[in-house]
């Protein structure tokens, strides 16, 4: 493991060849995912037990830090739906301290990951599971706006089968807002391509709704709610930085809890940052982002925030809106902080319909939807690792549906592999390289091992040679085609070896590839053995046989 801090944030490559046409997009993407991770943020802040402002002071500060320190070109960070689940019975239990001290030791913790190049580890999360995930998110995304799409009064539950029931019996819209929604929607929808470069559609249709709003009265006139009405005025000043007061052994409880953010963190980050990868075409540094995301929560715990992650919503919205650097971040929560310091009063105005059709459009464009259509064409496995991420993602939740994702594509992957993995006995020996034919002589047996010799498939090699019956006084293993070899794999050679001494019979390994054989020498196989049975070709190893078996014939000569 490499504990040597490499520190090179994505934006010093992006600022290299950096123009005025990338300028004005990024500018345009951070604006608009500004608005949009407004009220998010502070909606997440108070879902998770906290004041309103302290959502916004983290878009700002930790966005800010995630765009200019992370491994991500175009990666928004600030609150996470995924953390509320965590972080309000923390808050509940121990009270906001906490929650500062839990982001500074899960920045620490995030920071070891990167330094030692544990990022690397996000790509083996195979393609089905990121598809699936990603369309998922896209599902939520839309669950998340439907109380501001309809102008619902009632809170709903925050799960999606929750608000699936509780819409099924208690669905009370405010057709004003449904209207403004929708119109919003398909203006956003149909905005032109050649302008949206340059101004996209969803600047215009919140800036106009918004003037719109304040100008008409609508909450007075339609109730139509606004960020004003929801969340009341807005904070205009930056928290000092701040230590959290705790004792020693407040610290010491809340170790756990650091973990389990940070591992969080670090997953939907480095998930984000692969989804985006596809969006863009582009490949992030994983241990990069990791190390910006851990500043971003250390700032946060010295400012008072709530712990951040690079967020998936707000990262499809940079990138549908033309972002492509990490300047559209810094952009992002800039905007944030001049809405949060000076144009709180007009910001005020801004209906919530508005913004949720920006989320309508942008979770309609970022799904997978394509793959359904698809599913039928791939392989099983495939296809069931691909509805599983999409429903449990739907269903319950993010660390859940990864986590029994990758369970079933491993568990799959180990049933593809031992499917693949054959042994077999060999009656004939194929010509050598000068063409002469080796015949096998009597006593002795050779089986020929192909694929992975690992646990799903070790057990192979016994019912292979139950079925052969008595075992010959020379066997020789072909292990050529075998290019990899675990410790359930050593295991069955080893107990094989034991079972041929016992019966003063001999074993002979024949062309094994580098893996195994480094294997087999650092678990002491080798000495065993003896490095005379280990043999390059089957010439070599038939000639070592019949050294054997004239031993056997003769025992005073060997």
């Amino acid at each position: 493991m490499n504990f040597q801090l490499s520190f090179r944030p994505k934006l010093l490559d992006a600022l290299k060849h950096y123009s005025a046409r990338n300028f004005y997009a990024d500018l345009a993407a951070g604006m608009t995912v500004g608005v949009v991770a407004l009220p998010l943020s502070m909606a997440l802040a108070i879902a998770s037990g906290l004041p309103p402002q302290i959502g916004l002071f983290t878009a700002v500060i930790a966005g800010l830090c995630i765009s200019a320190f992370g491994g991500s070109r175009v990666q928004i960070g600030g609150p996470a739906g995924a953390f509320v689940p965590l972080l309000a019975p923390i808050v509940m239990k121990h009270g906001p301290e906490a929650l500062v001290a839990c982001a500074l030791m899960a920045g620490v913790i995030l920071m070891v990951l990167g330094a030692c190049k544990l990022g690397s580890l996000i790509k083996y999360i195979p393609f089905p599971v990121v598809t699936g995930f990603t369309s998922g998110i896209a599902i939520i995304i839309m669950s998340t706006q439907i109380r501001d799409f309809f102008g619902l009064r009632e809170k709903l539950p925050p799960d999606f089968v929750g608000k699936l029931e509780t819409l099924a019996t208690d669905f009370h819209p405010n057709w004003p807002t449904v209207l403004l929604a929708v119109a919003c929607t398909l203006a956003i929808w149909n905005w032109p391509k050649k302008i949206g470069r340059r101004l996209p559609g969803s600047i215009v249709v919140v800036v106009l709704a918004g003037l719109a709003s304040a100008f008409f009265n609508w909450p007075g006139q339609f109730g139509i709610q606004t960020l004003g009405t929801q969340f009341g005025e807005m904070p205009r000043t930056l928290p000092p930085p701040h230590w959290p007061s705790l004792s020693f052994d407040e610290w010491r409880a809340l170790i756990p809890a650091g973990m389990t953010i940070a591992v969080l963190g670090a997953i939907e980050s480095l998930l984000s940052a692969v989804v985006s990868d596809g969006m863009i075409d582009d490949r992030h540094d994983s241990n990069q982002e990791l190390i910006g995301q851990g500043i971003a929560n250390i700032a946060m715990g010295i400012f008072g925030g709530m712990p951040a992650t690079g967020v998936i919503a707000r990262t499809a919205t940079n990138v549908r809106c033309g972002g492509r650097t990490p300047v559209a971040g810094i952009v992002h929560s800039l905007t944030v902080l001049v809405i949060l310091l000076a144009a709180a009063p007009l910001a005020k105005h801004i209906p919530l319909a508005a913004l949720s059709a920006v989320l309508i459009v942008v979770s309609l464009r970022m799904g997978e939807w394509h793959r359904f259509r698809r599913l039928n064409h791939w392989p099983r496995s495939d296809a069931a690792v691909f509805l599983c991420a999409f429903a449990l993602t739907v269903c319950l939740d993010l660390p859940t549906a990864v986590g029994a994702s990758l369970i079933l594509a491993s568990a799959l992957l180990v049933r593809r592999l031992s499917e693949l993995t054959e042994v077999r006995a060999d009656e004939a020996v194929e010509p050598g390289a000068k063409g002469q034919d080796y015949k096998i002589p009597a006593g002795v047996m050779v089986f020929r091992i192909f694929g992975a010799f690992f646990f799903g498939a070790a057990d192979k090699l016994e019912t292979t040679l139950r079925r052969a019956g008595q075992l010959p006084d020379v066997l020789i293993l072909r292990m050529r085609d075998v290019l990899a070899l675990d410790a359930t794999g050593l295991d069955a050679l080893e107990d094989l070896l034991e079972k041929l001494r016992i019966d003063k019979k001999a074993l002979i390994l024949c062309g094994p590839h580098s893996q195994p054989l480094f294997a087999l020498t650092r678990a002491g196989f080798i000495d065993k053995i003896g490095m005379e049975n280990i043999c390059g070709d089957m010439e070599a190893a038939l000639h070592r046989a019949g050294v054997i078996l004239a031993s056997k014939k003769h025992p005073a000569k060997s």
